[in-house]
């Protein structure tokens, strides 16, 4: 049976000797910020801590407060944000900081269930924030967390069934002080000693009741989910230059993939490549892969601009100043090398 103190006991001990310096996070003894816990939580989800800095950094410098933030206009937070990915996220920040500045005050509530209640705030970011800003008794599970339960228990569960039995572990040790650095330890173990892989089990403080490297299963833990074949979707993008120059983009529909965002007019993203004659394309394609699926399109050169809502126009040397997401910046350097030998575009 697991020793579920010593577990609290030897990650706290190691986490005071070793934690990790995070832009986000509060110095020892000192009272975490909850804007900040909170958009660097809002940030690293499915990004990495190294990239997430320079980031925090950015938007700290650009807006200081949740104030701030929600006072900025959604182009400008958008344009920021361009590099981290799944927009979406961008526009649920923009407004949770106005329903905290309209409903709270500007201070965001400190229990789970009031965050809860906030745009783009689930039940890890509520825990996260509870815990880690107001130290409030919370269970806080993320991937490094499943990791280090996973192998300290000999947790066998499949991801994403393991997280149940994290949860179950984690709430037997009854966490009701210190429950910010415990879940902020579990986290920095998971990222520097417990890795997924080659642990670096001889440094890890819960090696002697370890059940995985009693087992020798560190490298099999925990077992991930079955894979599942990523379907590939096609399309076409049109290309439309006006006399002057100045290229046709459009503003896309707020809800949806990419909601909100500007990027150049296309057909459906569908199982099969649209029909076009080839006389009508630029050679070679576009691949951009999203979380559940991969996206191939071709340019076609359009006569005429298809039928937009919220038509731009817009020099290809004014590119850089508008937030287009990744898979459009892919399409302009595809084209403008194909029709200019233009080979790069930031």
């Amino acid at each position: 049976m697991t020793d579920k103190p010593f577990f609290f006991r030897e990650i706290i001990f190691w986490y005071d000797a070793h934690r990790r310096d995070l832009p986000w996070r509060a110095k020892p003894s000192k009272i975490a910020d909850p804007y900040h816990v909170w958009l660097s939580e809002i940030m690293l989800q499915q990004t990495t801590v190294p990239t997430v800095k320079s980031y925090f950094d950015h938007f700290l410098q650009l807006w200081p407060t949740v104030t701030d933030l929600a006072a900025a206009p959604l182009d400008d937070i958008l344009h920021a944000w361009q590099g981290l990915g799944y927009y979406r996220r961008a526009h649920n920040l923009h407004k949770c900081a106005q329903t905290i500045v309209r409903d709270f005050g500007g201070s965001f509530p400190n229990t789970q269930d009031q965050l809860l209640t906030l745009p783009g705030i689930g039940p890890y970011t509520a825990a996260a924030i509870s815990a880690i800003a107001f130290d409030k008794p919370a269970i806080v599970i993320d991937g490094n967390v499943e990791r280090v339960v996973a192998r300290f228990a000999g947790l066998e569960d499949p991801l994403p069934h393991l997280k149940k039995s994290v949860y179950a572990f984690l709430s037997t040790l009854n966490v009701t002080e210190r429950s910010g650095d415990f879940a902020q330890a579990k986290m920095d173990l998971g990222s520097m000693i417990c890795k997924p892989k080659n642990p670096l089990c001889t440094q890890c403080p819960l090696l002697k009741n370890c059940c995985a490297h009693k087992k020798n299963l560190q490298g099999d833990l925990p077992r991930p989910a079955p894979k599942k074949k990523k379907p590939t979707l096609y399309g076409h993008v049109f290309w439309h230059t006006r006399p002057d120059g100045a290229i046709l983009l459009e503003k896309r529909p707020d809800q949806g993939l990419l909601g909100g965002m500007v990027g150049f007019p296309s057909t459906p993203w569908l199982p099969e490549a649209p029909s076009t004659p080839l006389s009508q394309l630029l050679p070679g394609e576009v691949t951009h892969t999203f979380t559940h699926f991969t996206l191939k399109l071709q340019v076609l050169i359009s006569q005429n601009p298809p039928p937009i809502e919220y038509p731009l126009w817009v020099p290809p040397d004014q590119f850089h100043t508008l937030a287009l997401p990744t898979v459009m910046k892919k399409i302009a350097k595809h084209a403008l090398n194909a029709l200019y030998m233009v080979e790069s575009i930031e």
